[in-house]
């Protein structure tokens, strides 16, 4: 049934809500004042973790100062086991951070399920050398149970500025079968979404409360997202390179 997997997001929700809040509203608290700031909000990750830095990006309901650092031979889609060996590499993460523009004063949030490879752990560090915070989205019990591929021997968790967990289990994977060993329906991606627009959410309430106005992208499959979306493209697509 179908109700298994619905089962267990559930359950993930819940032990999201009761253990990860404090440290949400900390991350939420700290988007909020990026961008009232007129700094940016960068994300990164590799794999199938690029899909979470894609969601808040350029979509309704997304904050505008939004930046993903995109790196298509961390993707899938140009070969999926190319990009398994292209995150163990070291010294890309430099480069990507350089290109992009971030500078202190900024935040990045950066997504990795076990934290453990060269190009997360690399850009975590190079992001607080450049004065950047560091919120790190992960699998703690995921993170805790394998070694580092980093020089420096840290994961991902170790090196943040903020930590938030996703609840996942070693391996991601959670629907169990019998006499089967393979495990199916990953909570990851769902997990990381539903932080993300709780942090995003949150942060526009925060300055909302302020009496401030975020900028916040409209649908364009609305009649007026348009030509609303057109000016704040003019605003801040010198900014960020991506728009």
């Amino acid at each position: 049934m179908p109700l298994r997997y619905i089962n267990i997001i559930k359950e993930l929700i819940n032990k999201i809500e009761s253990t990860q809040i404090e440290v949400m509203e900390e991350v939420a608290q700290l988007c909020a004042k990026t961008v009232e700031n007129g700094n940016i909000i960068y994300f990164f990750g590799t794999g199938h973790s690029h899909m979470i830095c894609e969601e808040p990006f350029y979509r309704a309901g997304g904050l505008v100062q939004v930046y993903p650092i995109l790196e298509p031979s961390l993707m899938l889609h140009n070969g999926a086991y190319k990009s398994t060996l292209v995150e163990r590499l070291e010294g890309l993460s430099k480069i990507l951070l350089e290109q992009s523009g971030a500078a202190k004063g900024d935040i990045i949030f950066v997504i990795s399920n076990s934290g453990r490879n060269n190009a997360i752990v690399e850009m975590a560090i190079e992001a607080k050398n450049k004065g950047l915070k560091v919120v790190a989205i992960t699998s703690l019990s995921h993170s805790i149970s394998v070694t580092s591929r980093h020089a420096s021997g840290k994961k991902l968790y170790e090196v943040a500025d903020y930590v938030i967990d996703n609840c996942g289990i070693i391996g991601d994977a959670a629907v169990e079968y019998e006499n089967f060993v393979q495990k199916t329906g990953p909570t990851s991606t769902i997990a990381d979404v539903l932080i993300i627009n709780s942090i995003i959410s949150r942060a526009v309430e925060v300055m909302l409360d302020k009496g401030l106005k975020p900028l916040v992208f409209m649908s364009s499959n609305t009649d007026e997202g348009d030509e609303f979306n057109k000016n704040v493209l003019e605003k801040y697509k010198s900014r960020i390179k991506l728009l």
